[in-house]
């Protein structure tokens, strides 16, 4: 009957899940929107910046400066007074002002180093450090042709033939939409897990429980595939309707080698928030362990930043978690087409890692079982 059991006690779950209108949403909402977002709307990249001109020269030159800041970098530059500029940055309308001081084009045939003054919003933090190298690269590189009157093209001694693989557009979109969505993976399943564990408890639910011919084995099983049947099929969904479908982002590798290495994942991701659950009181307390454990695994984890770029400490010490593990693989196989004979160590290490917190997870279980009983 233990088959029996945690397969009904995992369609309880499911079932409860299903009347949680704010799990569900959210689901919904990591799952699409939050994955669409991230990859259209990389922080680094520079994207439709608006910036306005105050051309105090009206002379070809500057003209020619103003004509080059055009989409999808910079929105086209709106051309005002100098009395109007300061006023435009204390609204927000500009992030970037550029002044072009009267007899520019003249000072600087003359030989002179005439100046234009670039006003940035700093408080666009991204934006602010990305525009203000590109407006100077732009600005150099017109002055230089005007003076020079042709535009050179410079002979380099070794030509440099550059093969962009796995991302030939260099599309950082791509790059985005896959890491949301192995981010979303470890959350969400962290999340379902544990909340469910604490909603039964404040609800009185786990006492029925203990009445009932089960055991916290079973209890916990089933909590875990059933939690980890819901990302996974929201994971299949993102990948193919979102990733796929609406941002066309190329998969080389099999999806289905995929999901079996997040079905691993699950599995120790799962226990984590099970584990958490018996650790913490009441949701908020829940949350603030959430804070503690998730922030550090994903961005120490490999998919924000190289792991080879973090002290040889941390990265030692980032393979005792799983997604360290989850990274590498899934980046493996989506972004490189890795088959199992290139990923089978991760696959291994994680099922070490899932089988390691399911076995703290299930003797906290019983011992906050335990305690009720």
């Amino acid at each position: 009957m233990r088959a029996a059991n945690i397969l009904h006690l995992g369609v309880k779950e499911l079932r409860s899940l299903t009347r949680d209108p704010i799990m569900l949403v959210l689901i919904v909402y990591a799952f699409t929107v939050s994955i669409y977002t991230a990859a259209t709307a990389m922080p680094e990249t520079l994207n439709k910046a608006p910036i306005a001109i105050v051309d105090e020269d009206r002379s070809p030159l500057s003209e020619r400066i103003a004509s080059a800041f055009y989409p999808p970098y910079f929105v086209l530059p709106k051309f005002i007074t100098q009395a109007e500029m300061d006023a435009r940055m204390d609204a927000g309308l500009d992030t970037f002002a550029l002044d072009i001081p009267p007899d520019f084009q003249r000072d600087l045939l003359a030989g002179r180093r005439p100046t234009i003054q670039l006003n940035v919003d700093a408080t666009r933090m991204s934006q602010a450090f990305t525009g203000s190298g590109y407006i100077q690269t732009i600005v150099a590189d017109e002055v230089r042709v005007f003076a020079q009157r042709y535009r050179d093209v410079p002979e380099l001694p070794v030509e440099l033939a550059l093969r962009a693989r796995f991302n030939p557009q260099l599309n950082k979109s791509w790059f985005g939409a896959i890491m949301q969505v192995i981010n979303n993976v470890t959350m969400l399943s962290i999340v379902l897990t544990g909340a469910a564990l604490i909603r039964e408890r404040e609800h009185g639910t786990v006492e029925h429980l203990l009445v009932m011919p089960v055991t916290p084995f079973e209890i916990m099983t089933s909590k875990v595939w059933a939690m980890g049947l819901v990302v996974l099929a929201a994971t299949a969904f993102a990948l193919t309707a979102v990733v796929q479908g609406a941002l066309s982002v190329p998969i080389e590798g099999s999806l289905a080698l995929f999901l079996a290495g997040a079905a691993l994942h699950l599995f120790a991701t799962t226990s984590t928030g099970i584990l958490l659950g018996t650790i913490a009181r009441s949701m908020p307390q829940f949350g603030l362990l959430l804070m503690l454990i998730l922030l550090p695994l994903q961005m120490l984890s490999g998919g924000t930043t190289p792991r080879e770029s973090m002290p040889e400490i941390v990265q030692y010490l980032m393979l005792a978690a799983p997604n360290t593990h989850f990274v590498m693989l899934a980046q493996a196989i989506l972004y490189r087409g890795a088959g199992l004979a290139v990923v089978w160590p991760q696959l291994v290490a994680i099922a070490i890692i899932g089988t390691t917190l399911f076995s703290l997870a299930l003797l906290r279980f019983r011992r906050t079982i335990a305690t009720l009983a």
